[in-house]
């Protein structure tokens, strides 16, 4: 019977020590379960952090391009062929033809002039001076509508002039019926020659500036031009010229002459009353 017990609690310690031996064996396993687990989890962690921003950056490569509205107007008239003979007459009634400037693109700045010097010896002379100049400004998704570009360059004309050195009883008034916006700068200047009476009108129509300067001068001893004469003169010479560009572009040329996204000029601007003014001395 002794023996008999013995065996028994022999048999009930192996059978205690299999099973802590088991248990340790089952604890060491679970931590590098745990890890392993963890490692798969980190790497589909970063898997779809990179999937995320893969799509991202292809959603953001298909996205289309800002754009903006083409503009209206998509060449220039011929400039020395703005005004009519008969209204050349009027201004310039001496002048034999007009003076292209100098342009490596007249689609989009072009300009002609013309002076005319009337001399009646003794008795003195008169002088004239007249240049049409034109800008166009095509749209540009980065710069703005060609339109709006346009606007920004009417506002810079008039206030080059505006500018000018030395004028004399200067003058900024509205005028009507021309493009979609024009104003004309009045003024004097007096030069050793004479006092010159000089406008400047400066008009948008779309996307297109059109400048006109005209001035004139009583020339040793010969009366000054009126002013008020004048600026009529070139009011109405502006709104002839502005008339030309919109019958060059016509209904089927308006409207998407030029393509959104093209450049700009980046250089645009006209001469100013000021240097017009020297010319004319």
């Amino acid at each position: 019977m002794q023996l008999r017990a013995q065996r028994d609690q022999r048999e009930k310690r192996e059978r205690r020590a299999a099973g802590r031996t088991r248990l340790l064996v089952c604890a060491a396993v679970v931590p590098a379960v745990l890890v392993a687990a963890g490692c798969s989890s980190d790497s589909g962690s970063d898997d779809a952090k990179d999937k995320a921003a893969k799509e991202s950056a292809a959603s953001e490569s298909a996205s289309p391009s800002p754009t903006v509205q083409a503009a209206a107007y998509g060449k220039l008239p011929e400039p020395c062929s703005v005004l009519a003979k008969k209204s050349l007459k009027d201004l310039v009634p001496k002048a034999d033809s007009g003076k292209e400037g100098g342009s490596n693109d007249t689609a989009t700045r072009a300009g002609c002039s013309w002076d005319s010097l009337d001399d009646n010896g003794v008795d003195g002379s008169q002088f004239r001076w007249l240049s049409v100049s034109m800008l166009r400004f095509e749209s540009d998704a980065t710069r703005g509508a060609g339109d709006k570009l346009a606007h920004d360059n009417f506002q810079k004309q008039l206030q080059d002039a505006q500018a000018t050195k030395d004028a004399k009883s200067l003058k900024t008034e509205q005028v009507e019926g021309t493009g979609d916006e024009a104003s004309v700068v009045r003024y004097e200047l007096k030069k050793k020659e004479g006092t010159f009476k000089q406008q400047t009108v400066v008009a948008r129509v779309e996307n297109v500036v059109v400048t006109l300067d005209y001035n004139g001068a009583g020339l040793a001893g010969e009366k000054a031009p009126d002013a008020d004469d004048m600026v009529k003169d070139a009011q109405k010479a502006a709104k002839e010229a502005v008339a030309a560009v919109t019958k060059a572009n016509g209904p089927a040329e308006g409207g998407g002459g030029a393509s959104s996204g093209s450049p700009a000029p980046s250089d645009a601007g006209s001469e100013s009353a000021s240097a017009s003014a020297s010319k004319s001395s």
